[in-house]
C-alpha cells in the first residue's frame, strides 16, 4: 500500500482511540452489573446501555477476533487502539496485546474493594504485561465516589507504578444512581495525590463545565471523548480544546456499541480548531499513556 493510500481517520490524520471495547467473537455478551439493576429491560441488555446506541447489540453479538479487529482499524485510519481486559478472561486481550503489540495497548479495570487483592493485580499486570499502560476505575460499579477512602491505595499503587488512572465520570448510561460520578470529587483526588494523572471518561454530562473548570485548576487531569459520538461532544469541552485545553483532551471512540463509521464520519463536523487536530487525535494520547514507547 502507498503512502497516498493509507487509509486515514479525519482532518489528513491517523487516529489513537483511547476506548475500543472490543467483544469476543464465541463469547458470551451480557450487561456487566446486572445485579444492580431494578428494571427489567436493563437486565436483559446486550450491552449495559444499548437504548443509547442504535445497532449495538447486533454489533457485539457478531464478535471480533484479534485479527479482524486490526484489520477494521486500519480499514478506518486508527493506528493503535486501547482495549479493557477482563480480569475473569483477560486472554483475548492479552492476545491482541502479543500478536499485535503495536497495534493495542491496554488498560487494567479495578475493584478498589477488593483491597489488598486489588493491588497485587495491579502489580502482576503491569510488571508481566509492559502494554498494560493505564488503570481503570468505573464509580458506578461499586456506587462510590472517586474520593472516597477505599480508592486511595489504587491511587498511591498507580503513582508506584507510572499508570494514569482513567474514572467514569457523568451520569451513567446503565440505569443506576450517578451522583458517585460527579467529576467535582475529583478535586480532593487531585489534591491529595499531585504526581497522579487521571483521565475523565464518558463525557461527564451534566457537569462538563466542572470538567473543564477543573482540567483548568490541575495540571495532571485530562479528559477523552469515550462513549459521545462527534456530534454530541460537550460544547464547554471542545471550546476549551480550542483555547487553553488544547493539550487536555483527546480522542476516544466506543466502537462497537457506536460505530466507527459513525464516529468517522461525524468527526468532520467537529468545530476543532486546525492546530488542534492533532494533539487532539494523536499527540495528547501518546504523551498520557507513554505510546511513543510502542
Amino acid at each position: 500500500m502507498s503512502e497516498t493510500d493509507t487509509p486515514l481517520f479525519a482532518h489528513g490524520l491517523r487516529a489513537i482511540d483511547c476506548m475500543i471495547d472490543a467483544k469476543w467473537r464465541g463469547g458470551l455478551h451480557t450487561s456487566a452489573i446486572p445485579a444492580a439493576y431494578r428494571d427489567k429491560d436493563s437486565s436483559n441488555y446486550v450491552h449495559p446501555a444499548e437504548y443509547l446506541f442504535q445497532g449495538s447489540p447486533e454489533r457485539i453479538k457478531e464478535g471480533e477476533t484479534p485479527d479482524s479487529l486490526a484489520e477494521t482499524l486500519e480499514r478506518h485510519g486508527i493506528d493503535k487502539a486501547m482495549l479493557s481486559i477482563d480480569p475473569k478472561d483477560p486472554a483475548k486481550v492479552l492476545d491482541c496485546l502479543e500478536r499485535y503489540p503495536t497495534r493495542f495497548w491496554a488498560k487494567l479495570p479495578i475493584d478498589p474493594r477488593e483491597g489488598m487483592e486489588a493491588l497485587r493485580k495491579m502489580e502482576y499486570y503491569a510488571r508481566t504485561y509492559p502494554l498494560v499502560r493505564a488503570i481503570a476505575l468505573t464509580p458506578m460499579f461499586y456506587q462510590l465516589p472517586p474520593n472516597d477512602k477505599v480508592y486511595y491505595p489504587v491511587y498511591a499503587k498507580a503513582i508506584e507504578l507510572g499508570l494514569p488512572v482513567t474514572v467514569n465520570v457523568g451520569i451513567p448510561g446503565p440505569r443506576v444512581p450517578g451522583e458517585c460520578q460527579n467529576p467535582l470529587y475529583l478535586d480532593e483526588v487531585m489534591y491529595f495525590f499531585p504526581e497522579l494523572t487521571v483521565v475523565m471518561a464518558h463525557g461527564g454530562e451534566p457537569w462538563e463545565d466542572t470538567c473543564v473548570k477543573l482540567m483548568l485548576k490541575w495540571p495532571n487531569l485530562y479528559y477523552y471523548t469515550s462513549a459521545f459520538a462527534p456530534k454530541h461532544y460537550p460544547k464547554a469541552v471542545i471550546d476549551y480544546a480550542n483555547t487553553r485545553g488544547a493539550d487536555k483532551v483527546f480522542y476516544a471512540g466506543y466502537y462497537p456499541a457506536i460505530s466507527l463509521d459513525r464516529l468517522q464520519n461525524e468527526m468532520a463536523n467537529v468545530p476543532l480548531r486546525p492546530h488542534v487536530w492533532p494533539k487532539f487525535l494523536r499527540e495528547n494520547a501518546i504523551k498520557v499513556f507513554k505510546l511513543g514507547e510502542i
